[in-house]
């Protein structure tokens, strides 16, 4: 008698996952069906990556454990499916969306869609995960769409805190930086919208890629944005994250190169961005060799601000999957500040709100452990008819209450455009 255990095609209880390569490029963004907010997903950039809609499950996660316990219920899930991937790219057959809290207390997610299509510069490619039927998928993906509607009759509503309180916040920490009690804090604001009628979230999401091509817009249950912030990409062995810290508002008053001689002058912004690069260096360094951290930034435009940037390369020497290395990276000074233990103290004392998932990782993973994961920055929590904003700053010594908030109202308009057109 064979009394060998089944194979996973054989176990009744094992999830089917499909992936077949599609003949035609798309418009990614476009192929969205019309769904609330919590069941469209998007990591997209330049019309490259992945879009998914509808929920096969879903867990939550909270907890200093989050990241941890989140990859182990992925692998879980992967060591329960059965995997047909005839394109065999990074982001095809089983793959998560993710999008994490800043704090350890607030909620996190990892979703599994039921539909996923991903493009790159070479291929096309649809994935369906669980019981559905790939052709009638296949046949729907090319056929028009319902146009995405505005958001009707948007109506604007202060935040947690008021604009003269933020600002009160913003020089009690530079009074604090000064006496030397840490080097740098992140202070965050938000801001409500209600619209008439629920808010499309392919609306927001379109806004965002054609304004904001050389960023990523993610879409993960109901956090929607556009963030330029890599935290962490795991590709195999290879390791990227691309920090970002220092900010200049971009108007009609100042060519590129003016700006970015502004910038690469600035003792604050390149103090700002010094502590930011040390902290993902450091943190990587336990996980990596072979490491590449440029000496000086580089400026990275966008349409709205520019930014100082620099990109840090490593060879990862142990396992450690995408999440297990947000984990060890979350939060960056680019989002708390430096020393972390004292920045989340004053961030807890001054913001006066729950940041819930912004500024967390948000993006995906897929069954080996790789996944591209940004910072949640840029963004709007959508439910329903509303919409909360968030922006952030980072305050150090030679901040000043009225430069930051200029910075922040910066910060805001990739939302607000995306929202308003």
């Amino acid at each position: 008698m064979n009394m060998s255990k089944p194979t996973a095609v054989e176990n009744l209880s094992t999830t089917p996952i499909r992936t077949i390569e599609l003949s035609k490029k798309v418009d990614l963004i476009n192929l969205i069906p019309d769904l609330p907010a919590d069941q469209v997903f998007s990591w997209v950039r330049n019309n490259q990556g992945i879009v998914a809609w509808g929920i096969n499950t879903k867990e939550n996660f909270s907890g200093t454990e989050r990241f941890s316990r989140a990859h182990k219920w992925w692998k879980e899930f992967v060591d329960n499916c059965s995997i047909r991937d005839e394109v065999l790219t990074s982001s095809s057959g089983a793959i998560a969306f993710v999008s994490f809290s800043y704090l350890a207390e607030s909620s996190s997610v990892v979703v599994v869609p039921e539909v996923v299509v991903g493009q790159n510069s070479d291929k096309t490619w649809l994935t369906v995960i669980g019981d559905i039927d790939i052709e009638k998928i296949q046949a729907a993906i090319y056929a028009p769409k319902e146009v995405a509607k505005a958001p009707v009759n948007l109506t604007w509503t202060k935040g947690s805190i008021s604009i003269d309180e933020w600002q009160k916040g913003v020089e009690k920490a530079v009074t604090r930086i000064n006496n030397k009690e840490l080097d740098k804090v992140v202070l965050a604001r938000d801001l409500n919208a209600q619209a008439d009628e629920v808010i499309d979230p392919r609306y927001v999401l379109t806004n965002l890629s054609n304004s904001y091509p050389e960023c990523w817009s993610f879409a993960v249950d109901g956090l929607i944005g556009a963030t330029p912030e890599l935290l962490i990409r795991r590709s195999g062995d290879a390791v990227l994250s691309r920090v970002l810290a220092g900010t200049i508002r971009r108007d009609e008053t100042a060519n590129d190169s003016e700006l970015a001689i502004t910038l690469l002058k600035s003792g604050k912004d390149l103090e700002e961005h010094e502590f930011a690069v040390t902290s993902v260096a450091t943190s990587l360094a336990l996980h990596c060799t072979d490491m590449k951290v440029p000496s000086t930034p580089r400026v990275l435009r966008l349409s709205n601000v520019a930014h100082l940037a620099t990109d840090i390369s490593g060879t990862l020497v142990d396992s450690a999957p995408a999440l297990v290395l947000a984990g060890s990276l979350h939060p960056t000074a680019a989002i708390c500040g430096t020393p972390t233990g004292r920045a989340k103290s004053l961030i807890k004392e001054l913001e006066q709100m729950d940041r819930n998932r912004y500024t967390g990782p948000v993006g995906w993973i897929n069954a080996k452990g790789d996944g591209e994961l940004g910072i949640a920055l840029r963004c709007a929590e959508i439910i329903e008819n509303k919409a909360r904003l968030f922006a952030g700053c980072g305050i150090v010594s030679e901040s000043t209450p009225i430069d930051e908030l200029a910075e922040s109202d910066a910060k805001f308009a990739a939302m607000k455009d995306a929202l308003t057109n």
